[in-house]
């Protein structure tokens, strides 16, 4: 169901609408684990390694992929806020064709290329033709993947974050049974979870498409509506074009980094994808109230309500610097046990580097509340090209710590456990102020006024 955001108090409808999203990611990340766990347990290390040898390029391409759906929403949700629901439907057909368009260019490439990615992140020769199987199904599999991410974003930027969250707890539990299935009775190997996750994501797509068409009458698009415009366009790719490099060039970042630990042997790369695992997990969080700040940004930005926005900013950050600092400290007195779920207890070295991981982030995990909540802020504002360089930021500084602490210097995995740290306060020393800076233009150039066309011009 729909809902404003632009009535009632901003902690209360922050905290809201961020629940549902949080559930949905934590049911994802329980897969994630899950899956994670079915493998490196029944399959072993070895398969643990294939699958997560290409986490950083899974990243990268499924980031990509987010970003500019997420991004696709944004004019959505300042047209549905300033109550311009004819606008809105115009946007959500370009967002349709616009996706479309995306799958099959992207879909072609990343499968057509999928050798020669690997072969960039240094993945050794023991783990190959798994990483390359499970990475090939993942990219035939994109199309689901926008299909989804599209259609739940469209619903979020309308207030509804509850729907995609069902259909998303029903695809999960889905997943776990296929991928016990294709695991454990097929005998597919890292190919089963591929196909479980692909088959379990266009599920969640095809239920959010039934549920808009039979339930959602305000987001239905008439025929009048189905028009290409140029300028239409354009103001859809500036929104989602950023959105989407902001995660393809933090991934970047990403993929140097894991091939600095591909380099180090099956042993790290084991480590560093349990820890990853783990990391995800605890991410999660951080995602759902930064997403649901920059939905409240975009409404009452569209409703002209600026104090609003200064006040959800604040207290979204607020949350978010408070759950980093006692997540954190778990991950650090606790992350040799949680590494347990993936890593069989005889494997002491695999369990060492990834407790080693997981401490070491535990101190500086908390600055992704600033981090996330002021990215997300900046992009629901509709200045997506200013939150990309914090993107920039964070690939400039994990490159910086593979290539020199890493290769250069030789500090190995201890450098790699202090990689994403250095990322996160690079890019946090930027996008705070930045945030800041674009709150301060909006209230300069518009004042307070209440009138919803004001603005919805493009800033």
């Amino acid at each position: 169901m729909a809902k404003s955001m632009t009535q009632g108090r901003p902690f209360q409808l922050i905290f809201q609408f961020a629940l549902p999203l949080l559930a949905g990611n934590l049911l994802q990340q329980t897969y994630n684990m899950i899956d994670a766990s079915i493998v490196g347990q029944s399959l072993g290390t070895k398969a643990l390694a294939g699958v997560g040898a290409s986490s950083s390029v899974q990243f990268l391409v499924l980031g990509f992929c987010i970003g500019i759906c997420n991004g696709f929403s944004i004019p959505i949700s300042q047209k549905f806020g300033a109550g311009d629901y004819e606008g809105m439907r115009k946007y959500i057909f370009h967002a349709l064709f616009l996706t479309a368009v995306a799958a099959v260019i992207i879909t072609t490439v990343t499968a057509v290329l999928c050798p020669q990615i690997l072969y960039l992140l240094s993945t050794p020769d023991d783990i190959f033709d798994r990483a390359y199987r499970y990475l090939l199904i993942l990219f035939l599999g994109i199309p689901f993947t926008l299909l989804y991410n599209l259609l739940s974003g469209i619903l979020r930027a309308v207030g509804d974050s509850r729907t995609p969250f069902l259909f998303l707890a029903f695809s999960t539990v889905l997943n776990v049974i296929l991928d016990l299935v294709c695991i454990l009775v097929l005998k597919w190997d890292v190919a089963g979870a591929a196909i479980a996750t692909i088959a379990a994501q266009a599920v969640s797509g095809i239920l959010c498409l039934f549920y808009i068409v039979k339930k959602v009458q305000i987001l239905h698009v008439s025929k009048k509506h189905c028009r290409v415009k140029k300028d239409t366009v354009f103001t859809m790719l500036t929104m989602g074009l950023p959105m989407g490099l902001q995660f393809s060039i933090t991934a970047i970042g990403s993929m140097v980094m894991q091939s600095a630990n591909n380099g180090l042997g099956s042993i790290y790369v084991s480590g560093f994808t349990a820890g990853m695992r783990i990391k995800q997990f605890t991410i999660c969080p951080f995602d759902a109230i930064a997403t649901a700040v920059s939905v409240f940004c975009g409404q009452n930005l569209g409703a002209g309500k600026v104090d609003r926005i200064k006040k959800g900013i604040k207290e979204g950050i607020a949350m978010g610097v408070l759950y980093g600092a006692a997540a954190g400290l778990v991950m650090i007195l606790f992350g040799r046990p949680l590494s347990l779920l993936f890593v069989h207890a005889s494997e002491t070295a695999v369990l060492d580097a990834s407790a080693k991981y997981l401490r070491c982030m535990g101190y500086f995990f908390w600055v992704l509340g600033i981090l996330n909540i002021c990215r997300m802020s900046t992009q629901g504002l509709g200045f997506s090209g200013r939150a990309v360089f914090s993107g920039v930021m964070e690939m400039i500084a994990r490159i910086f710590v593979s290539v020199v602490f890493v290769r250069i210097l030789g500090f190995g995995f201890q450098a790699i456990c202090f990689a994403d740290q250095t990322a996160w306060v690079a890019a946090s020393c930027y996008i705070a102020p930045t945030c800041y800076h674009c709150v301060k233009k909006i209230s300069q150039k518009y004042g307070y006024c209440s009138e919803p066309s004001r603005f919805t011009q493009k800033v």
